[in-house]
Formats: C-alpha cells, sequence, structure tokens
C-alpha cells in the first residue's frame, strides 16, 4: 500500500524547519522523521536521493512560498518599492516572532551545498530567477529600463538574503528594514529618472 502523500509534505515541513534552525548539515534523517511523525520508509520512498533530495525540495518548496507572498503583494502594491517596504515589513515580524531562530527557507541549504551539488544549485538558481523576475518585471511596469531593472532586481535579492542574515545576528528586523528600505530608495529614484525620459 502506498504511503499517503500527506507523509510527503511534513517530511519536507520538518526538514526546512530543522534547516533553518540549525543548519543542513546539523540535521540527521532520523530528526526529520522524528520531528515530522512520517513513517520511516516513507523518507526513501519519496526521496530516493536521501537527503540531499530532500534539501533540494526543501529549496524549491521554501523559494515558491517567497515567490507566492512576492506575487501577492506585486498584485497590491504596483510600486516596485512599495512591495519591498511591505516585504520587508513582513519579514522582519516573521523572524522577530521566531525570536531570531529562523531566517531564510532556502539560504542555510544553498551556503552549505552549493555550488557541490548540481540538483540543490539549480533549484536555488531557479528560485533567485523566480524573485528577481518579479521585481525586475514590476519595475519594468514602472518604466525602468530592462537591463537596469534586471540589476536592480538583484540587488534587491540579495540584499533580501543578506539581511536576514544580519538580523539573526543582531536579534533586529532592523536591518530588514534598513537594507530593503534604502533598495526601495534606489527604486524609486529609478522610477523617477525613468520618467523624465
Amino acid at each position: 500500500m502506498a504511503t499517503p502523500p500527506k507523509h510527503r509534505e511534513a517530511l519536507v515541513r520538518a526538514a526546512a524547519d530543522l534547516f533553518r534552525r540549525q543548519g543542513y548539515a546539523a540535521t540527521g534523517l532520523n530528526e526529520i522523521l522524528k520531528s515530522s511523525g512520517a513513517p520511516k520508509g516513507s523518507l526513501y520512498h519519496y526521496f530516493p536521493g536521501g537527503k540531499e533530495q530532500i534539501g533540494e525540495e526543501v529549496v524549491r518548496v521554501g523559494g515558491q512560498l517567497v515567490t507566492d507572498t512576492l506575487t501577492e503583494l506585486a498584485d497590491n502594491h504596483p510600486d516596485a518599492g512599495a512591495l519591498l517596504r511591505e516585504y520587508a515589513r513582513l519579514l522582519a515580524g516573521w523572524v522577530s516572532d521566531s525570536d531570531f531562530h529562523e531566517g531564510s527557507p532556502i539560504t542555510t541549504v544553498l551556503l552549505e551545498l552549493a555550488p557541490d551539488s548540481e540538483s540543490v544549485t539549480a533549484a536555488g538558481q531557479a528560485v533567485y530567477r523566480q524573485w528577481t523576475s518579479l521585481l525586475r518585471d514590476s519595475l519594468i511596469e514602472s518604466g525602468v529600463a530592462r537591463t537596469r531593472a534586471e540589476r536592480l532586481a538583484v540587488l534587491a535579492v540579495s540584499a533580501l538574503e543578506g539581511s536576514l542574515v544580519r538580523a539573526r545576528v543582531e536579534r533586529s528586523g532592523q536591518p530588514i528594514l534598513d537594507s530593503l528600505g534604502e533598495v526601495a530608495d534606489v527604486y524609486a529614484g529609478a522610477i523617477a529618472a525613468a520618467a523624465v525620459h
């Protein structure tokens, strides 16, 4: 009898939580199983590639959660700078609510496995492309030239990921608010400059 699909989701959720809190290398498969409540056989049923395959899926799923949030914010905040400021506010709140134990759903896995794991690296590249494209398109809609919009989107994603690490170290959401707020100001300048030309 096949393992119910709910075990796959439980395994990914448990792994994501553990990876965020203590890192990929420090997390064992038995710990993931125990935290998920899934039966032992389900792990290799869904993830025959073992822990690395789970890491890849954590990057995909975690990245999609961020993409979904950014997409929703873009629908409600057509201005790219306002979108960033609102995301910064949400992110600072989430990190603070976890008492600064949780950060990006993908950073720890990527830091520990990329570029050595091709599959995890490819998953990370795909996620970063999604985030970058979303921010780039928002800037283009505001009149910013494509090449400049692409660079500004990369800047925002880099600031986002870096500020999460700093927030945990400083035990404060302020680095997130400051970093993305500054990028939002740069976005406003780029949009204003585009309107003049």
